[in-house]
């Protein structure tokens, strides 16, 4: 992981506790919803509100440091993968989630035929099926 202290400076955002753990957090719990995050930033700061978490995430996002994803029918969840127009499989049993690198072109999927007058500036893939543990759990 890069250092979080120094990412935190480039994109000209204070380092502050809040920040630091949930940088953290995402690097060890990625695609995670806010309620874990908050859960794990809890357990490395001892105390901080869902708001704070919200606020940070926010920041965040918008310094481009972390990417907000929103698979159908799935609470946002958040990723320190950004800077590349990466996609995600989802199980649709239980809602894991991993990353699906493109493979052709320098900008994959952004070459549309019609854009309708719109300046695309990235893609987004969901492709969804059963993770591994799922697919082999009996059908009850």
């Amino acid at each position: 992981m890069t250092d979080p202290v120094a990412q935190l400076r480039d994109a000209g955002l204070r380092v502050t506790r809040p920040r630091l753990a949930v940088i953290e957090a995402l690097a060890h719990h990625p695609h995670a919803d806010v309620d874990a995050i908050a859960d794990a930033a809890r357990a490395d700061l001892g105390t901080v509100s869902i708001q704070a978490v919200y606020d940070v995430l926010k920041a965040l996002t918008a310094a481009d440091l972390v990417r907000r994803i929103e698979p159908a029918g799935s609470p946002a969840r958040f990723e320190l993968r950004v800077g590349d127009n990466h996609h995600h499989v989802v199980c649709r049993s239980c809602g894991s989630i991993a990353d699906v690198d493109c493979a052709v072109g320098a900008a994959p999927c952004l070459h549309i035929p019609d854009s309708h007058g719109f300046v695309v500036d990235e893609a987004e893939v969901t492709f969804w099926g059963l993770c591994p543990e799922c697919s082999t759990t009996p059908v009850r």
